[in-house]
């Protein structure tokens, strides 16, 4: 039992940390103190929510209708696309900490970006569903659902630290040029991440 959950957290962490388009979202949100518990919310449930798919064997129909996955990936691409674009127009004129706060996002217009970088990325599902699915199904009927629970609590440490913890930056962020590299990087990431899902589609 702790041995599978241990195991599932690790699992979990591992995937999750790499820097991507929810990673990334996540950390402005947290710098900017905007909205970030419904944020973090949203990102942790969902992973969670995918998690359980992927475990109770939702992960195998996903797998035999690749369609599904197609849609996901070029409806990604533009979203991504398109954020990205939006970030590295927004460093043009880069904001103070304060700036950033005064222009901030309504709290719908934030879980409603955070339900889209989540649900229209297909790495998500690759990751969340189809390999923590498979890796929690060899632990047994029993111990897969502690692997399920230790991925899930992986998934609501990281976010909940990403976003809380970034707060320790704002000192960093004092400044229109921290802004302005932030949103770069930030676009560059989306649109890396956008050209990666573009290529990896079938016939590329």
């Amino acid at each position: 039992m702790s041995t599978a959950a241990v195991a599932g957290l690790l699992t979990g962490l591992s995937l999750i940390i790499a820097i991507g388009a929810q990673n990334a979202f996540v950390l402005r949100q947290g710098l900017a103190r905007e909205h970030v518990g419904p944020v973090v919310a949203v990102c942790a449930l969902s992973d969670a929510f995918l998690i359980v798919a992927g475990v109770s064997g939702i992960g195998a129909i996903v797998t035999h209708a690749g369609w599904v996955l197609d849609l996901v990936r070029w409806l990604g691409v533009a979203f991504l696309a398109t954020y990205g674009v939006v970030s590295l127009l927004r460093a043009r004129r880069p904001a103070t900490l304060e700036a950033a706060r005064a222009g901030a996002h309504s709290r719908k217009a934030a879980v409603g970006r955070a339900l889209a970088l989540t649900y229209l990325n297909p790495h998500v599902y690759l990751d969340t569903v189809l390999l923590v699915g498979s890796i929690a199904n060899q632990h047994g009927s029993g111990d897969r659902w502690w692997f399920a629970a230790g991925a899930a609590v992986g998934s609501v440490l990281w976010f909940t630290g990403l976003g809380y913890g970034a707060g320790a930056g704002q000192r960093l962020l004092s400044t229109p040029r921290a802004w302005q590299v932030l949103d770069v990087l930030i676009g560059l990431t989306m649109l890396a991440i956008a050209l990666s899902l573009a290529v990896s589609a079938p016939g590329h």
